[in-house]
């Protein structure tokens, strides 16, 4: 897993739209007025969809005169939760968990194959832009191992074969859904359909 870097490009300024700032006071009135530096994650995750997926240092300095905190205090958790991005990401964002559950069930073979089809190096851009990625901790989707988060969607119950057919609908711009792919509902025990009919049927 790489090191989170700030991107070298910023822009000067950042200003929550006008949607963003209803969204924003609409947070805020979840906390007591002394306690709005609680609403610091949410801020972040508004601005990050509001600049298409990452969030620029202008933006954390908006964010920390909103909620009259210390600058740094907002640049801390930027930095350490891997859903932050600090740089520009793909139109397709993929994030590969490689947890224990997850990389016993083949994510480093997923692993290779985004380093082979997207990028060598993480955060960086596919040949024709569409595409980056980004090795992470688990997402919560143990039980469906190996799976990947491709922008807010999940994509379970993966192998090889099935991960090369979802990279490639990516790259061609024709994104595939997001499913289980062993066609379980939910997390499901594999072939219960199959045996409640036997059952049902004995």
């Amino acid at each position: 897993m790489s090191v989170k870097k700030i991107h070298d490009q910023q822009p000067d300024t950042f200003e929550f739209t006008k949607a963003n700032i209803t969204a924003a006071e609409a947070i805020l009135k979840k906390y007591p007025s002394d306690r709005k530096k609680s609403a610091v994650m949410a801020f972040l995750y508004l601005a990050q969809r509001q600049n298409q997926n990452w969030i620029p240092l202008a933006a954390m300095k908006y964010i920390a005169k909103y909620l009259e905190v210390p600058y740094i205090k907002v640049y801390e958790v930027a930095t350490f939760y891997t859903m932050y991005n600090l740089a520009p990401v793909g139109k397709y964002f993929i994030q590969v968990c490689t947890t224990t559950p997850c990389l016993i069930r083949g994510a480093d073979k997923i692993v290779e194959l985004c380093k082979n089809k997207i990028s060598k190096e993480e955060n960086t851009l596919s040949k024709n832009k569409l595409c980056s990625w980004l090795e992470v901790e688990c997402l919560g989707a143990c039980v469906n191992a190996p799976m990947i988060q491709i922008n807010d969607d999940y994509y379970e119950d993966l192998d090889e074969k099935s991960t090369t057919e979802i990279l490639d609908s990516l790259i061609a711009d024709k994104p595939l859904k997001p499913k289980s792919y062993r066609n379980r509902t939910s997390s499901e025990p594999e072939k219960i359909n199959e045996e409640l009919n036997e059952n049902k049927n004995a």
